[in-house]
């Protein structure tokens, strides 16, 4: 089935960051109660990721590199990079003292090797397929989000921040959580031969995005604003006006 226009009603919701005065969490009901889940190494009846680029169809959304949100961010990674072996990573021999590189602008980012991520796995490796590092943290019994970079446990969940002046000069600061749709990439999201969250082979999670993404929703969120979030989400499910995503609606 094709993928869906994106131009559609959403319901969003906006209630106060129960940890910080300051911030009132948006949040996008209809995409965080759609049924889209990555379907990376998927074996359902829709097959698994495609890829963005048809050139690179086992890669799935690993061809660029991840570029790191910051310093803590790299050094996160970099200490679970020293907890892989020749055994879990493919590229171990060949990356394992350089696996990172600065892109055109200076940007830190993980290095890319044979048109992917470096800690990309083939379907041939013996350690498994896909991210050394999701790997690694499955084999560890620990939520990947806490050894992958930031962008890649991140995605496709998009964080935006704004401050907001209602009009009395009381700012505050919106904390956006949405969808991170193909615009989100600039104009490079739309050279993407395939995209996941417009794609109704993606909407066929058996849970909610703020069911099965809740580790990633608490990180961005605070465990106390992920609370108020559940109770909006389930409300907003049972209502008879839910607007439902249309990627899911086709999947049904």
């Amino acid at each position: 089935m094709p993928e869906v226009d994106l131009g559609f009603p959403r319901q969003w919701v906006s209630f106060p960051n129960p940890d910080d005065d300051t911030e009132m969490f948006k949040c996008d009901l209809t995409w965080l109660t759609s049924r889209w889940t990555c379907i990376f190494g998927s074996t359902n009846p829709t097959g698994g990721c495609p890829g963005v680029y048809a050139s690179a169809p086992d890669v799935g959304c690993c061809a660029h590199g991840a570029h790191f949100a910051g310093e803590a961010d790299h050094e996160r990674v970099a200490v679970a990079v020293r907890r892989l072996t020749e055994g879990t990573w493919e590229k171990y021999g060949v990356a394992v003292d350089q696996w990172t590189e600065t892109d055109s602008d200076g940007e830190l980012k993980t290095r890319t090797l044979d048109g992917a991520c470096v800690f990309h796995n083939s379907r041939d490796f013996a350690g498994g397929y896909g991210c050394a590092l999701h790997g690694l943290a499955l084999a560890e019994g620990v939520e990947p989000l806490t050894l992958k970079p930031d962008v890649c446990w991140q995605l496709p969940i998009r964080r935006r921040f704004a401050n907001i002046d209602p009009g009395d000069g009381n700012e505050y600061t919106e904390v956006e959580i949405g969808e991170y749709i193909r615009a989100g990439w600039g104009s490079g999201g739309h050279d993407f031969d395939w995209y996941c969250t417009s794609n109704t082979e993606a909407h066929v999670g058996t849970q909610p995005v703020y069911v099965s993404n809740r580790a990633e929703l608490i990180a961005l969120m605070g465990a106390d604003g992920y609370a108020e979030l559940e109770r909006h989400c389930t409300a907003f499910e049972a209502s008879r006006s839910a607007a439902v995503h249309p990627a899911t609606a086709a999947s049904r």
